[in-house]
């Protein structure tokens, strides 16, 4: 069997209230996250946390802090891999926003996929966030408990599909039961 790893998204920001997609841009959570970061807390109590690990921006870290502060644990380290995408023109717009400045540019993503002008690409998103995924199972090999990676909703369906497991839109503090051995051998939405 191999390390268990729970991904989890950040906590509700103003941002993701609004509707507006959030990418780089490095907003807070507001109270609502907060909220919700203290429940997934509760809902890893028991689970043996080895550690927790976050992204950068600091919808993530607040939320990273918040859990392992509530488990007694300290923030291992941030790894700045498990960052959000950039979504290029659409960064801080709404979807309706989208496709009235960016009409060509949304059809394109709602129809194929295809990222807008300036957005990273899926496969180096993936690819970034796999990698950081793997490097946790590595530094906290000795360890038989669980790891918290605290990342975002698009970087977390990046790495998913990358393995073969489709997720819907995760919703903040949506987890998954991630099983790390060299690569996601399975995984499996728990909230």
């Amino acid at each position: 069997m191999g390390r268990i790893i729970y991904l989890s998204r950040h906590g509700e920001t103003d941002w993701n209230a609004e509707g507006r997609w959030q990418g780089h841009t490095d907003k807070p959570l507001n109270e609502t996250g907060r909220s919700q970061a203290r429940a997934l807390a509760e809902s890893l109590r028991g689970s043996g946390l080895a550690g927790v690990v976050t992204s950068d921006l600091s919808r993530a870290r607040e939320t990273a802090e918040i859990v392992a502060g509530a488990l007694g644990l300290a923030i291992d380290y941030v790894d700045p891999d498990l960052r959000e995408r950039t979504i290029g023109v659409f960064e801080g717009l709404t979807r309706e926003e989208c496709e009235r400045l960016h009409p060509e540019a949304w059809a394109a993503w709602v129809e194929h996929h295809v990222p807008p002008p300036g957005a990273e690409p899926q496969q180096s998103l993936a690819a970034r966030v796999m990698a950081a995924i793997g490097r946790a199972a590595e530094r906290f090999v000795s360890a038989d408990a669980p790891v918290l990676l605290v990342t975002h909703g698009g970087a977390m369906r990046a790495a998913l599909a990358q393995a073969g497991h489709a997720a819907p839109p995760i919703k903040n503090t949506g987890v998954w039961k991630v099983e790390w051995d060299g690569r996601m051998v399975s995984a499996e939405s728990l909230a």
